[in-house]
Protein backbone atom coordinates (compact mmCIF):
# COMPACT_ATOMS: atom_id res chain seq x y z
CA UNK A 1 0.00 0.00 0.00
CA UNK A 2 1.19 3.35 -0.72
CA UNK A 3 2.84 5.55 2.41
CA UNK A 4 -0.07 7.69 3.87
CA UNK A 5 2.94 10.41 4.23
CA UNK A 6 4.23 10.57 0.87
CA UNK A 7 3.70 13.71 -0.97
CA UNK A 8 3.31 14.54 -4.32
CA UNK A 9 6.14 15.33 -5.64
CA UNK A 10 9.11 14.98 -9.21
CA UNK A 11 12.16 13.12 -9.20
CA UNK A 12 14.69 15.16 -11.45
CA UNK A 13 17.51 12.73 -12.67
CA UNK A 14 20.78 14.78 -13.90
CA UNK A 15 22.98 12.23 -16.45
CA UNK A 16 19.91 10.67 -17.10
CA UNK A 17 21.50 9.50 -20.42
CA UNK A 18 23.63 7.23 -18.64
CA UNK A 19 24.13 3.80 -17.67
CA UNK A 20 22.58 3.99 -13.99
CA UNK A 21 19.33 5.65 -14.63
CA UNK A 22 18.75 2.52 -17.43
CA UNK A 23 20.39 -0.01 -15.09
CA UNK A 24 19.06 0.90 -11.73
CA UNK A 25 17.28 4.24 -11.26
CA UNK A 26 13.93 3.80 -13.33
CA UNK A 27 13.41 0.24 -13.04
CA UNK A 28 14.01 0.69 -9.32
CA UNK A 29 11.13 3.24 -9.50
CA UNK A 30 9.27 1.40 -11.90
CA UNK A 31 9.01 -1.73 -9.22
CA UNK A 32 8.09 1.37 -6.68
CA UNK A 33 5.05 2.18 -8.89
CA UNK A 34 4.25 -1.82 -9.44
CA UNK A 35 4.38 -2.29 -5.41
CA UNK A 36 1.43 0.56 -5.11
CA UNK A 37 4.19 3.09 -3.33
CA UNK A 38 4.94 6.38 -5.52
CA UNK A 39 2.61 9.27 -4.57
CA UNK A 40 -0.43 10.30 -6.02
CA UNK A 41 0.74 12.69 -8.11
CA UNK A 42 4.45 12.00 -9.73
CA UNK A 43 6.68 12.53 -12.29
CA UNK A 44 10.69 12.19 -13.42
CA UNK A 45 12.40 14.37 -15.17
CA UNK A 46 15.42 13.15 -16.96
CA UNK A 47 18.08 16.16 -17.31
CA UNK A 48 21.52 15.30 -19.81
CA UNK A 49 23.24 17.15 -22.78
CA UNK A 50 22.12 13.86 -24.78
CA UNK A 51 19.35 15.15 -27.41
CA UNK A 52 16.60 13.21 -26.51
CA UNK A 53 12.65 13.89 -26.52
CA UNK A 54 10.32 12.88 -24.15
CA UNK A 55 9.16 10.02 -26.04
CA UNK A 56 12.73 8.85 -27.18
CA UNK A 57 13.60 9.09 -23.61
CA UNK A 58 9.97 6.89 -22.65
CA UNK A 59 11.36 4.10 -25.80
CA UNK A 60 14.95 3.84 -23.80
CA UNK A 61 13.39 3.52 -20.31
CA UNK A 62 10.93 0.95 -21.50
CA UNK A 63 13.80 -1.43 -22.44
CA UNK A 64 15.39 -0.84 -19.55
CA UNK A 65 12.30 -1.64 -17.12
CA UNK A 66 12.06 -5.19 -19.27
CA UNK A 67 16.01 -5.90 -18.75
CA UNK A 68 16.39 -4.80 -15.02
CA UNK A 69 12.95 -4.61 -13.08
CA UNK A 70 13.22 -6.72 -9.99
CA UNK A 71 9.54 -7.30 -10.78
CA UNK A 72 8.49 -10.58 -12.65
CA UNK A 73 5.16 -10.76 -14.96
CA UNK A 74 5.42 -7.13 -16.57
CA UNK A 75 2.64 -6.21 -18.95
CA UNK A 76 2.99 -3.82 -21.67
CA UNK A 77 0.85 -1.61 -20.93
CA UNK A 78 1.94 -1.24 -17.54
CA UNK A 79 5.06 -0.39 -18.78
CA UNK A 80 3.27 2.48 -20.88
CA UNK A 81 1.36 3.73 -18.76
CA UNK A 82 4.10 4.40 -16.22
CA UNK A 83 6.27 6.10 -18.62
CA UNK A 84 3.69 8.29 -19.06
CA UNK A 85 4.96 9.66 -15.64
CA UNK A 86 8.47 10.01 -17.53
CA UNK A 87 9.70 13.61 -19.44
CA UNK A 88 13.21 14.66 -20.57
CA UNK A 89 15.29 18.17 -20.88
CA UNK A 90 18.35 18.90 -22.95
CA UNK A 91 20.13 21.60 -21.22
CA UNK A 92 24.16 22.20 -20.72
CA UNK A 93 24.11 20.96 -17.23
CA UNK A 94 27.91 22.81 -16.95
CA UNK A 95 25.78 25.82 -18.05
CA UNK A 96 24.14 28.10 -15.15
CA UNK A 97 21.96 30.11 -17.56
CA UNK A 98 20.19 26.85 -18.73
CA UNK A 99 19.00 26.23 -15.59
CA UNK A 100 16.32 28.63 -15.71
CA UNK A 101 15.06 26.25 -18.78
CA UNK A 102 14.86 23.48 -15.71
CA UNK A 103 13.19 25.87 -13.13
CA UNK A 104 10.35 26.97 -16.40
CA UNK A 105 9.75 22.71 -17.06
CA UNK A 106 9.26 21.98 -13.40
CA UNK A 107 6.37 24.60 -12.86
CA UNK A 108 5.31 23.39 -15.73
CA UNK A 109 5.18 19.54 -14.78
CA UNK A 110 3.51 21.42 -11.24
CA UNK A 111 0.55 22.35 -12.81
CA UNK A 112 0.13 19.80 -15.52
CA UNK A 113 1.12 16.90 -13.27
CA UNK A 114 0.19 17.94 -9.84
CA UNK A 115 3.81 17.22 -8.18
CA UNK A 116 3.05 20.19 -5.77
CA UNK A 117 6.59 21.86 -5.76
CA UNK A 118 7.86 19.27 -4.11
CA UNK A 119 11.54 18.30 -5.68
CA UNK A 120 14.07 15.27 -5.33
CA UNK A 121 17.48 16.20 -7.39
CA UNK A 122 19.44 12.92 -8.15
CA UNK A 123 22.84 13.27 -9.60
CA UNK A 124 23.48 10.85 -11.10
CA UNK A 125 26.59 12.58 -12.80
CA UNK A 126 30.71 12.43 -12.60
CA UNK A 127 31.51 13.70 -9.07
CA UNK A 128 33.41 16.79 -10.93
CA UNK A 129 29.55 18.04 -11.22
CA UNK A 130 28.50 17.35 -7.46
CA UNK A 131 29.68 21.59 -6.22
CA UNK A 132 28.28 22.58 -9.47
CA UNK A 133 24.67 21.46 -10.09
CA UNK A 134 23.69 22.33 -6.47
CA UNK A 135 24.82 25.79 -6.94
CA UNK A 136 23.46 26.02 -9.90
CA UNK A 137 20.04 25.27 -8.62
CA UNK A 138 20.20 27.37 -5.73
CA UNK A 139 20.59 29.99 -8.21
CA UNK A 140 17.64 29.34 -9.63
CA UNK A 141 15.69 29.65 -6.11
CA UNK A 142 15.26 25.83 -6.46
CA UNK A 143 16.83 24.80 -2.78
CA UNK A 144 14.59 27.03 -0.91
CA UNK A 145 12.11 24.84 0.55
CA UNK A 146 9.19 27.65 1.68
CA UNK A 147 6.56 24.69 2.40
CA UNK A 148 7.81 22.31 0.01
CA UNK A 149 10.53 19.71 0.25
CA UNK A 150 13.74 20.17 -2.02
CA UNK A 151 16.10 17.10 -1.81
CA UNK A 152 19.72 16.72 -3.42
CA UNK A 153 20.75 12.77 -3.49
CA UNK A 154 24.51 12.63 -4.27
CA UNK A 155 26.04 9.15 -5.48
CA UNK A 156 29.35 8.38 -4.01
CA UNK A 157 32.37 9.34 -4.06
CA UNK A 158 32.01 12.10 -1.93
CA UNK A 159 35.70 13.11 -2.46
CA UNK A 160 38.61 11.19 -2.99
CA UNK A 161 40.25 12.42 0.21
CA UNK A 162 39.46 14.32 3.47
CA UNK A 163 40.18 17.44 2.25
CA UNK A 164 37.74 17.30 -0.62
CA UNK A 165 35.13 15.82 1.37
CA UNK A 166 35.21 18.53 3.35
CA UNK A 167 35.46 21.25 1.00
CA UNK A 168 32.05 19.00 -0.75
CA UNK A 169 30.45 19.32 2.61
CA UNK A 170 31.02 23.11 2.71
CA UNK A 171 29.99 23.91 -0.63
CA UNK A 172 27.04 21.84 0.01
CA UNK A 173 26.08 23.58 3.28
CA UNK A 174 26.66 27.44 1.26
CA UNK A 175 23.02 26.58 -0.01
CA UNK A 176 21.06 23.29 1.49
CA UNK A 177 20.75 22.53 5.20
CA UNK A 178 21.99 19.04 6.61
CA UNK A 179 18.30 17.57 6.64
CA UNK A 180 18.28 18.18 2.66
CA UNK A 181 21.29 16.51 1.53
CA UNK A 182 21.09 12.64 1.29
CA UNK A 183 24.88 11.24 0.30
CA UNK A 184 23.52 7.47 -0.69
CA UNK A 185 25.28 4.07 -0.48
CA UNK A 186 23.54 1.18 -2.14
CA UNK A 187 24.89 -1.37 0.07
CA UNK A 188 23.15 0.27 2.81
CA UNK A 189 19.99 -0.38 1.10
CA UNK A 190 20.30 -4.32 0.97
CA UNK A 191 17.66 -5.89 3.10
CA UNK A 192 20.26 -7.99 5.20
CA UNK A 193 22.40 -5.02 6.46
CA UNK A 194 18.50 -3.39 7.86
CA UNK A 195 18.21 -6.40 9.17
CA UNK A 196 21.16 -6.07 11.17
CA UNK A 197 19.80 -4.18 13.71
CA UNK A 198 16.68 -5.97 14.31
CA UNK A 199 18.80 -9.46 14.45
CA UNK A 200 21.20 -7.42 17.31
CA UNK A 201 18.23 -5.37 19.13
CA UNK A 202 15.09 -7.31 18.86
CA UNK A 203 16.70 -10.67 20.27
CA UNK A 204 17.34 -10.94 23.51
CA UNK A 205 19.66 -13.67 23.22
CA UNK A 206 22.12 -11.65 20.99
CA UNK A 207 22.32 -8.30 22.51
CA UNK A 208 23.95 -9.67 26.22
CA UNK A 209 26.95 -11.17 23.81
CA UNK A 210 27.47 -8.38 21.64
CA UNK A 211 30.85 -6.65 23.49
CA UNK A 212 34.98 -7.13 24.08
CA UNK A 213 33.73 -10.10 26.94
CA UNK A 214 31.97 -12.99 24.32
CA UNK A 215 33.44 -11.91 21.08
CA UNK A 216 36.93 -12.89 19.95
CA UNK A 217 36.98 -11.29 16.70
CA UNK A 218 34.83 -9.49 13.95
CA UNK A 219 35.33 -10.43 10.17
CA UNK A 220 33.55 -8.10 7.16
CA UNK A 221 34.25 -9.07 4.09
CA UNK A 222 33.23 -7.70 0.22
CA UNK A 223 34.26 -9.83 -2.25
CA UNK A 224 34.02 -9.18 -6.01
CA UNK A 225 34.66 -12.23 -8.78
CA UNK A 226 34.93 -9.64 -11.12
CA UNK A 227 37.86 -7.44 -12.11
CA UNK A 228 37.54 -3.64 -13.32
CA UNK A 229 36.19 -4.61 -16.61
CA UNK A 230 35.30 -1.08 -18.49
CA UNK A 231 35.93 1.05 -15.30
CA UNK A 232 39.52 1.48 -15.49
CA UNK A 233 40.03 4.84 -15.84
CA UNK A 234 38.13 5.38 -12.49
CA UNK A 235 39.47 2.80 -10.40
CA UNK A 236 42.95 3.16 -11.19
CA UNK A 237 42.53 6.92 -9.32
CA UNK A 238 40.77 5.25 -7.26
CA UNK A 239 41.52 1.50 -5.61
CA UNK A 240 39.79 -0.30 -2.87
CA UNK A 241 40.36 1.89 -0.15
CA UNK A 242 38.11 4.59 -1.87
CA UNK A 243 35.69 2.45 -4.00
CA UNK A 244 34.83 0.07 -1.14
CA UNK A 245 36.50 0.59 2.45
CA UNK A 246 35.79 4.16 3.09
CA UNK A 247 32.52 3.67 2.38
CA UNK A 248 30.71 0.95 2.03
CA UNK A 249 32.82 -1.51 4.80
CA UNK A 250 32.96 1.30 7.51
CA UNK A 251 29.27 1.42 7.18
CA UNK A 252 28.65 -2.13 7.60
CA UNK A 253 31.88 -1.75 10.83
CA UNK A 254 29.48 0.86 12.16
CA UNK A 255 25.92 -0.69 12.00
CA UNK A 256 27.97 -3.92 13.81
CA UNK A 257 29.75 -1.76 16.29
CA UNK A 258 27.21 0.46 17.40
CA UNK A 259 25.43 1.23 20.72
CA UNK A 260 21.26 0.65 20.61
CA UNK A 261 20.19 4.01 19.35
CA UNK A 262 17.39 5.40 21.94
CA UNK A 263 15.02 5.03 18.96
CA UNK A 264 14.25 3.64 15.17
CA UNK A 265 14.74 6.89 13.78
CA UNK A 266 17.35 8.71 11.64
CA UNK A 267 19.16 10.80 13.97
CA UNK A 268 19.21 8.06 16.68
CA UNK A 269 20.77 5.81 14.39
CA UNK A 270 23.11 8.06 12.48
CA UNK A 271 24.38 9.31 16.38
CA UNK A 272 25.34 6.08 17.04
CA UNK A 273 26.84 5.57 14.31
CA UNK A 274 29.36 8.88 14.15
CA UNK A 275 30.12 7.62 17.83
CA UNK A 276 32.12 4.15 16.33
CA UNK A 277 33.86 6.75 13.46
CA UNK A 278 35.45 8.58 16.29
CA UNK A 279 36.66 5.73 18.41
CA UNK A 280 38.10 4.49 15.60
CA UNK A 281 41.77 3.61 16.72
CA UNK A 282 44.26 6.17 14.45
CA UNK A 283 46.11 4.06 12.60
CA UNK A 284 50.33 4.27 13.82
CA UNK A 285 53.03 3.95 11.82
CA UNK A 286 53.54 0.66 12.90
CA UNK A 287 49.92 -0.39 12.00
CA UNK A 288 50.61 0.77 8.71
CA UNK A 289 53.27 -1.47 7.89
CA UNK A 290 51.73 -4.58 9.56
CA UNK A 291 48.05 -4.04 9.63
CA UNK A 292 47.30 -2.80 6.67
CA UNK A 293 48.01 -5.42 3.64
CA UNK A 294 47.31 -4.61 -0.07
CA UNK A 295 47.36 -6.60 -2.95
CA UNK A 296 47.04 -6.33 -7.08
CA UNK A 297 45.98 -9.13 -9.00
CA UNK A 298 48.16 -11.08 -11.39
CA UNK A 299 47.31 -13.01 -14.91
CA UNK A 300 46.29 -16.13 -13.90
CA UNK A 301 44.14 -19.50 -15.36
CA UNK A 302 40.70 -19.28 -14.24
CA UNK A 303 39.37 -23.20 -14.79
CA UNK A 304 41.42 -23.05 -18.31
CA UNK A 305 40.31 -19.65 -19.26
CA UNK A 306 43.20 -16.96 -19.55
CA UNK A 307 42.41 -14.06 -17.34
CA UNK A 308 44.58 -10.74 -17.24
CA UNK A 309 46.27 -9.26 -14.96
CA UNK A 310 45.19 -5.64 -13.32
CA UNK A 311 47.91 -3.90 -15.68
CA UNK A 312 46.78 -5.28 -18.77
CA UNK A 313 43.23 -4.17 -18.26
CA UNK A 314 42.31 -1.19 -20.82
CA UNK A 315 42.93 2.12 -19.24
CA UNK A 316 45.37 0.99 -16.45
CA UNK A 317 49.01 2.35 -16.12
CA UNK A 318 51.58 -0.41 -17.16
CA UNK A 319 53.22 0.43 -13.56
CA UNK A 320 49.98 1.23 -11.92
CA UNK A 321 50.58 0.62 -7.92
CA UNK A 322 46.37 0.97 -7.13
CA UNK A 323 45.02 -1.95 -4.75
CA UNK A 324 42.71 -4.40 -6.07
CA UNK A 325 42.84 -5.77 -2.68
CA UNK A 326 42.90 -4.22 1.02
CA UNK A 327 42.80 -6.22 4.44
CA UNK A 328 43.40 -4.26 7.46
CA UNK A 329 42.80 -5.25 10.91
CA UNK A 330 41.54 -2.02 13.27
CA UNK A 331 40.36 -1.80 16.68
CA UNK A 332 37.43 0.47 17.89
CA UNK A 333 38.43 2.01 21.52
CA UNK A 334 35.43 2.39 23.76
CA UNK A 335 33.85 0.31 26.78
CA UNK A 336 32.31 -2.37 24.40
CA UNK A 337 34.96 -3.25 22.14
CA UNK A 338 37.76 -2.25 23.73
CA UNK A 339 40.83 -4.30 22.31
CA UNK A 340 38.80 -7.05 19.64
CA UNK A 341 39.84 -6.49 16.45
CA UNK A 342 38.29 -6.21 13.40
CA UNK A 343 39.59 -7.75 10.51
CA UNK A 344 37.98 -5.63 7.03
CA UNK A 345 39.01 -7.31 3.70
CA UNK A 346 37.53 -6.42 -0.50
CA UNK A 347 38.79 -7.57 -3.26
CA UNK A 348 38.74 -7.94 -7.08
CA UNK A 349 38.85 -11.17 -8.99
CA UNK A 350 38.47 -12.97 -6.20
CA UNK A 351 36.96 -17.00 -6.14
CA UNK A 352 33.52 -15.68 -5.83
CA UNK A 353 30.82 -12.02 -5.44
CA UNK A 354 29.84 -12.20 -1.40
CA UNK A 355 29.58 -9.69 1.30
CA UNK A 356 29.06 -10.91 5.09
CA UNK A 357 29.69 -10.10 8.39
CA UNK A 358 31.34 -13.26 10.55
CA UNK A 359 30.72 -12.88 14.71
CA UNK A 360 33.69 -14.79 15.75
CA UNK A 361 32.46 -15.48 19.26
CA UNK A 362 34.85 -16.73 22.06
CA UNK A 363 35.25 -20.12 22.91
CA UNK A 364 34.22 -21.96 26.42
CA UNK A 365 36.42 -21.82 28.72
CA UNK A 366 37.27 -25.68 29.75
CA UNK A 367 37.79 -27.68 27.17
CA UNK A 368 35.50 -30.77 28.18
CA UNK A 369 35.11 -32.84 24.65
CA UNK A 370 37.24 -33.91 22.17
CA UNK A 371 37.01 -32.23 18.47
CA UNK A 372 35.71 -34.79 15.66
CA UNK A 373 38.58 -32.95 13.30
CA UNK A 374 40.64 -30.30 14.08
CA UNK A 375 39.38 -27.50 12.14
CA UNK A 376 40.48 -24.70 11.35
CA UNK A 377 38.04 -21.58 12.51
CA UNK A 378 36.12 -24.01 14.66
CA UNK A 379 34.34 -21.28 16.95
CA UNK A 380 30.60 -20.13 17.02
CA UNK A 381 30.15 -17.94 14.18
CA UNK A 382 27.09 -16.28 13.53
CA UNK A 383 27.67 -15.57 9.52
CA UNK A 384 25.69 -12.20 8.28
CA UNK A 385 25.07 -13.07 4.46
CA UNK A 386 24.31 -9.53 2.83
CA UNK A 387 24.35 -10.91 -0.84
CA UNK A 388 24.16 -13.34 -2.84
CA UNK A 389 21.80 -15.85 -0.94
CA UNK A 390 21.13 -13.72 1.85
CA UNK A 391 20.51 -14.93 5.70
CA UNK A 392 21.54 -16.19 8.91
CA UNK A 393 23.84 -18.69 9.44
CA UNK A 394 24.88 -19.44 13.06
CA UNK A 395 28.11 -22.50 13.68
CA UNK A 396 27.31 -24.70 16.95
CA UNK A 397 28.25 -27.27 18.59
CA UNK A 398 26.96 -31.18 18.33
CA UNK A 399 26.85 -34.43 19.81
CA UNK A 400 28.47 -37.06 16.68
CA UNK A 401 25.82 -39.82 17.36
CA UNK A 402 26.95 -42.93 18.76
CA UNK A 403 28.97 -43.72 22.15
CA UNK A 404 30.75 -41.16 23.70
CA UNK A 405 30.84 -37.44 22.92
CA UNK A 406 32.45 -36.86 19.95
CA UNK A 407 31.61 -32.88 19.08
CA UNK A 408 31.51 -31.30 15.62
CA UNK A 409 30.32 -28.14 14.12
CA UNK A 410 27.08 -27.90 12.21
CA UNK A 411 24.78 -24.99 10.66
CA UNK A 412 22.18 -23.46 11.66
CA UNK A 413 20.87 -21.18 8.80
CA UNK A 414 18.15 -18.78 7.82
CA UNK A 415 18.10 -17.95 3.87
CA UNK A 416 15.50 -15.07 2.75
CA UNK A 417 14.81 -17.00 -0.14
CA UNK A 418 12.92 -19.45 2.59
CA UNK A 419 10.43 -16.14 2.42
CA UNK A 420 8.36 -17.24 -1.10
CA UNK A 421 5.62 -15.08 -0.74
CA UNK A 422 7.96 -12.01 0.55
CA UNK A 423 8.53 -9.11 -2.20
CA UNK A 424 12.32 -8.02 -1.36
CA UNK A 425 12.85 -4.81 -2.65
CA UNK A 426 16.09 -4.06 -4.42
CA UNK A 427 18.62 -1.79 -2.69
CA UNK A 428 17.68 1.50 -5.18
CA UNK A 429 14.07 1.23 -4.70
CA UNK A 430 14.50 0.95 -1.13
CA UNK A 431 16.86 3.93 -0.42
CA UNK A 432 14.27 5.79 -3.01
CA UNK A 433 10.95 5.76 -1.35
CA UNK A 434 13.00 6.42 1.74
CA UNK A 435 14.05 9.30 0.30
CA UNK A 436 10.65 10.33 -1.25
CA UNK A 437 9.05 10.12 2.70
CA UNK A 438 12.15 12.21 3.87
CA UNK A 439 13.70 9.12 6.13
CA UNK A 440 17.63 10.18 6.02
CA UNK A 441 18.39 7.07 7.84
CA UNK A 442 20.25 4.95 5.67
CA UNK A 443 22.02 7.43 4.43
CA UNK A 444 25.29 9.13 5.29
CA UNK A 445 25.65 12.69 7.45
CA UNK A 446 28.16 14.84 6.28
CA UNK A 447 30.36 14.39 9.78
CA UNK A 448 30.34 10.63 10.00
CA UNK A 449 32.00 11.29 6.28
CA UNK A 450 34.83 13.34 7.09
CA UNK A 451 35.02 11.19 10.30
CA UNK A 452 35.42 7.88 8.15
CA UNK A 453 38.07 10.35 5.65
CA UNK A 454 39.88 11.24 8.60
CA UNK A 455 40.32 7.32 9.33
CA UNK A 456 41.16 6.05 6.14
CA UNK A 457 43.38 9.48 4.94
CA UNK A 458 46.61 8.23 6.81
CA UNK A 459 46.90 5.50 4.82
CA UNK A 460 46.83 7.22 1.55
CA UNK A 461 49.03 9.43 2.66
CA UNK A 462 51.67 6.63 3.74
CA UNK A 463 51.08 5.22 0.45
CA UNK A 464 51.82 8.34 -1.48
CA UNK A 465 54.79 9.25 0.52
CA UNK A 466 56.50 5.65 -0.01
CA UNK A 467 55.92 4.28 -3.61
CA UNK A 468 57.79 1.47 -2.85
CA UNK A 469 55.67 0.28 0.14
CA UNK A 470 54.77 -3.84 0.08
CA UNK A 471 51.90 -4.35 -2.85
CA UNK A 472 51.34 -8.04 -2.82
CA UNK A 473 50.68 -9.74 -5.76
CA UNK A 474 47.67 -12.69 -6.28
CA UNK A 475 46.39 -14.58 -8.95
CA UNK A 476 43.15 -13.90 -10.42
CA UNK A 477 40.55 -16.30 -9.05
CA UNK A 478 42.32 -16.19 -5.47
CA UNK A 479 41.46 -15.13 -2.19
CA UNK A 480 44.19 -12.71 -2.27
CA UNK A 481 47.87 -12.45 -1.09
CA UNK A 482 48.90 -15.29 0.57
CA UNK A 483 50.23 -13.35 3.36
CA UNK A 484 46.49 -12.25 4.33
CA UNK A 485 46.00 -14.93 7.03
CA UNK A 486 48.68 -13.67 8.98
CA UNK A 487 46.67 -10.89 9.67
CA UNK A 488 44.86 -12.77 12.24
CA UNK A 489 47.74 -13.72 14.37
CA UNK A 490 46.05 -16.33 17.10
CA UNK A 491 47.32 -19.57 15.90
CA UNK A 492 44.48 -21.87 13.83
CA UNK A 493 42.42 -19.07 12.27
CA UNK A 494 42.06 -17.50 9.36
CA UNK A 495 40.16 -15.69 7.48
CA UNK A 496 36.80 -17.33 6.60
CA UNK A 497 36.66 -18.52 2.98
CA UNK A 498 33.07 -18.62 2.27
CA UNK A 499 30.78 -19.70 -0.95
CA UNK A 500 28.09 -18.12 -2.76
CA UNK A 501 25.70 -20.17 -0.93
CA UNK A 502 25.50 -19.42 2.82
CA UNK A 503 25.96 -23.29 3.83
CA UNK A 504 28.17 -25.00 1.90
CA UNK A 505 30.74 -22.98 3.82
CA UNK A 506 34.75 -23.58 5.08
CA UNK A 507 35.91 -24.96 2.01
CA UNK A 508 37.53 -23.35 -1.48
CA UNK A 509 34.54 -24.25 -3.03
CA UNK A 510 34.95 -22.06 -6.04
CA UNK A 511 37.89 -22.75 -7.18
Amino acid sequence: MRPKQIKDQALIIFGASGDLTYRKLIPAVFDLYKQKSLPQNFAVLGVARSPFTDDTFRDKMKDGIRKFSSTKDITDEEINTFCQMLFYLSINTDEGKDYSELKDRLELLDKENNTAGNYIFYLSTPPAMYPLIPKFLAEQGLNKEDGNFRRVIIEKPFGTSLKSAIELNASLREDYDEDQIYRIDHYLGKETVQNMLVTRFANGIYEPLWNRNYIHHVEITAAESIGVENRGSYYDHSGAMRDMVQNHLLQLLALVAMEPPMAIGSEAIRNEKLKVFQALRPLSDEDLFKNVLRGQYTASNIKGKYTKGYREEKDIAPDSRTETYLAMKLYIDNWRWGDVPFYVRTGKCLPTRVSEIVIHFKPAPQKLFPETVDFRNDDNQLVIRIQPDEGLLLKTKMKVPGSGYQVKTVNMDFHYSQLQDTYLPEAYERLLLDCMTGDSTLYIRGDALEATWKFVQPVLDFWDKNPDAPLHGYPAGSWGPASADDLIEEENLTWRYPCKNLSDDGIYCEL
